[in-house]
C-alpha cells in the first residue's frame, strides 16, 4: 500500500476521534472557547483583508461541521488574538505593527466590530507586538515587540500601568500572563524571564542557551500539571529545554527532538503543555506533524528522545498538491478533553484529533 493508505488504516488504531476541515485560508491563530468552540483567523498571513476571528461551535461528531457564529474583516494581517475574559472583547495584533486593535462580538448579530485601537508607538519593520491579557475587573493588555517596548496598558483608559523601562532591544517571541501580577517572556534569542509587575523591572532570568546557539530561534511556554520543571523552551533545531521557575539559572534537562530539518519558519514554532495530562507537551512548526512527548523521565543534557505520539494527518490528507508538504502553523490543546488537540497547516487544513495513548493498558 501507499504510505497514505498505510496511515489511513493505522489511524483507526491511533485515534479515538479525528475530524478534518478546510478553512478559507491558512491560519496561525487558534483558540478554544469553553469545551465546544474554537476561534481562528483564516487568511491571517496570506490576505490583505483577512477574515477576522470565527467563533465556531465544535462538537466531536462526524455529522457536524463548523458553523460560523461571528465574523468580520480586518484591514491587516492578524498574527495574535486574545479574548478578554468575562467580556465580548478581542484584542488582535499583526502587521503592520503600529497598533493593536480591539474588537467586540455583537450581541444582536453575527458581526465582530472594530471598536478601538491601542497605539503601541513602534513600527519596527517585520516585527509585531506579542500580546497577553491580565484578567481582572479592569483588564489590562500586556504587549511588546522588544523588551524595551514591553508595557501593560489599562484596556478602558489606555493608560500605561507598567513598563520595562529598559533600552534592551532583544526581540520577543512570546508573552504569557501567569497570574494577576506576574508574566513570563521569551526572546527569539532564547532568553527567558519571569516578571512581577508589583515591582520595578527586575526579572528572574535565564539569559539563553549560551555558546553554540547562534542562529537558532526560540519560543517557550510555562505550564504543566505534574511536579518538576514547568517551563519548556523550544529551539528551531529541535532542542527542547525544561526549566524550573524557582531556579532559571540552569535547565533541568535539555533534549533533542527528532526533527527532519530546522524549522523553515521559526515564527511558527510552538510548544504547549497539555492542561489535562501530567508532564505532557506538544511541539510543531518543523514540518507537517505535531509531536507529543511525555517528559516524566527526562534528565540530563544532550539526550535524544522519541515522541509518545505523532500526528501526521496534515501530510497524508493533503490534497492541495503542495510541494513540499504542508507546514503545521499552530496547534492548541482542548482545555478539558485530555488528549484532544486542534491543529492547522499551511494548506488551510484544520484537524481536531483525540489521540490514543500507546502506553495505556487495554
Amino acid at each position: 500500500m501507499e504510505p497514505a493508505e498505510d496511515w489511513l488504516v493505522e489511524s483507526l488504531r491511533l485515534y479515538q476521534d479525528f475530524h478534518a476541515f478546510d478553512l478559507s485560508g491558512a491560519t496561525r491563530v487558534l483558540e478554544w472557547i469553553g469545551d465546544k468552540g474554537a476561534r481562528t483567523t483564516p487568511k491571517s498571513s496570506l490576505d490583505k483583508r483577512p477574515d477576522l476571528p470565527l467563533t465556531s461551535p465544535l462538537g466531536l461528531f462526524p455529522e457536524r461541521d463548523f458553523k460560523v457564529q461571528h465574523g468580520g474583516f480586518s484591514d491587516r494581517s492578524v498574527f495574535d488574538l486574545k479574548h478578554v475574559p468575562d467580556t465580548r472583547l478581542l484584542v488582535t495584533s499583526g502587521l503592520p505593527g503600529c497598533n493593536l486593535q480591539v474588537w467586540q462580538l455583537a450581541e444582536d448579530s453575527d458581526v465582530i466590530r472594530a471598536v478601538s485601537t491601542m497605539d503601541v508607538h513602534e513600527s519596527d519593520g517585520p516585527l509585531w507586538p506579542r500580546v497577553a491579557v491580565f484578567p481582572s475587573v479592569a483588564p489590562s493588555i500586556l504587549h511588546g515587540a522588544r523588551l524595551s517596548s514591553l508595557k501593560v496598558v489599562d484596556l478602558d483608559s489606555q493608560k500605561t500601568t507598567y513598563t520595562s523601562g529598559v533600552s534592551d532591544d532583544d526581540v520577543l517571541s512570546s508573552l504569557q500572563v501567569l497570574d494577576t501580577d506576574t508574566f513570563a517572556f521569551c526572546c527569539s534569542s532564547g532568553r527567558l524571564g519571569l516578571v512581577d509587575t508589583r515591582q520595578k523591572w527586575a526579572p528572574l532570568e535565564n539569559l539563553g542557551p549560551g555558546p553554540g546557539s547562534a542562529g537558532r530561534r526560540w519560543c517557550a511556554e510555562a505550564g504543566g500539571r505534574g511536579p518538576g520543571p514547568s517551563i519548556a523552551r523550544l529551539g528551531s533545531d529541535g532542542q527542547l529545554c525544561l526549566l524550573d521557575p524557582r531556579d532559571l539559572c540552569q535547565p533541568v534537562s535539555s533534549v533533542q527532538c527528532p526533527v527532519s530539518t530546522p524549522s523553515p519558519e521559526p515564527e511558527l514554532l510552538r510548544v504547549t503543555w497539555a492542561p489535562g495530562l501530567d508532564n505532557c507537551l506538544a511541539i510543531s512548526g518543523f514540518d507537517g506533524t505535531v509531536q507529543v512527548y511525555d517528559v516524566t523521565s527526562w534528565a540530563g543534557v544532550g539526550r535524544q528522545v522519541e515522541p509518545l505520539f505523532t500526528h501526521r494527518g496534515h501530510i497524508f490528507l493533503d490534497d492541495s498538491g503542495m510541494d513540499p508538504a504542508p507546514l503545521v502553523t499552530t496547534h492548541t490543546w482542548h482545555p478539558y478533553k485530555p488528549r484532544t488537540v486542534l491543529s492547522a497547516a499551511s494548506d488551510a487544513s484544520l484537524h481536531v484529533w483525540d489521540w490514543v495513548d500507546p502506553c495505556a493498558s487495554h
